[in-house]
């Protein structure tokens, strides 16, 4: 009979945890882990903490680590993994965290091991995507901390620029309540095949109103103008006045034109000029004009 007990009693424990799981679905298959890493001191990035806990409440297993703390993670992960029999692997990070995360990702593609995610937030340098990562969402407000496809990288990449939004900086950028729901929606996409609607984060661009259909709109910005201004061409008058050939114009010009006064023609000097191409001198003329010479007072007659 004690035999008997012990085995009903395995029975409906095995029962009453097949029924907790099933009525969960996010559970069932969240056997994947989410490892989060601080940056620099474990001081500057609480976001990731705060950003742990909401996952877990989401039903998704979430621990926090330093980012000192990847490799010897990492083996252990290479260690543990079986696969067909293992969870999805998804790596967060921030600062050098996110630097962590991005080289995680590329040894344990030394091992075998794939990851189904990894989130950057603001790290410091470019990564090259590894070929065993299925998709990087990378958030960044440097020009130059943008991700890269690597050798072999055939998964999804986003580089999520922010930029452009003054609310968003390197101490802060970890603690984005709408980052954070980007976060949990990418996560629950690779655990439990659902996604939460997040509103899409600040990208650069121009503010300015798209323009009517077939208006001819020319942007103009004044010197200190931080908004660039619209202006419409002026419209060309009804009944334009046909261009004249310009050899018209010049004869009509000549016929028009008339002197204003009549000038005495001015006596000038002839001269015999050498022809053109001739090696014959030149005469000089028969009767060549003199100029004549001042007179002195002295000279004139009473």
């Amino acid at each position: 009979m004690t035999g008997w007990r012990r085995f009903a009693a395995i029975a409906v424990l095995a029962a009453g945890t097949m029924l907790v799981l099933g009525s969960n679905p996010v559970m069932a298959q969240s056997r994947a882990h989410v490892y989060l890493f601080r940056g620099l001191g474990d001081v500057f990035s609480r976001g990731m903490d705060s950003l742990a806990d909401e996952i877990n409440k989401s039903g998704v297993y979430a621990t926090t680590h330093s980012h000192n703390d990847w490799k010897s993670i990492a083996e252990r992960i290479a260690a543990d993994y079986k696969p067909g029999k293992a969870g999805p692997i998804i790596l967060i990070g921030h600062s050098l965290g996110a630097d962590a995360v991005m080289q995680m990702a590329d040894y344990l593609g030394d091992k075998g091991v794939p990851v189904a995610l990894v989130v950057p937030f603001d790290g410091t340098q470019s990564f090259p995507a590894p070929g065993n990562v299925a998709r990087v969402v990378n958030f960044t407000q440097r020009d130059y901390a943008f991700m890269r496809s690597g050798p072999g990288f055939h998964g999804s990449l986003d580089n999520v620029d922010l930029r452009s939004d003054p609310s968003i900086d390197h101490l802060n950028i970890d603690k984005s309540p709408r980052l954070h729901a980007r976060v949990i929606s990418e996560v629950l996409a690779v655990v439990g095949g659902r996604r939460i609607a997040a509103p899409a984060p600040a990208k650069p661009g121009s503010t300015r109103a798209p323009a009517e259909p077939g208006a001819d709109v020319r942007a103009t910005v004044a010197p200190g103008e931080a908004n660039a201004k619209t202006e419409k061409p002026a419209s060309p008058p009804a009944n334009p006045v046909p261009a004249a050939k310009p050899v018209e114009d010049a004869m009509k010009a000549t016929d028009t034109l008339k002197p204003a006064a009549v000038l005495p023609a001015v006596p000038q000097r002839e001269e015999q000029e050498a022809p053109k191409n001739s090696a014959a001198p030149v005469t000089p003329p028969a009767n060549p004009i003199v100029a004549p010479r001042p007179a002195s007072p002295l000279q004139i007659p009473d």
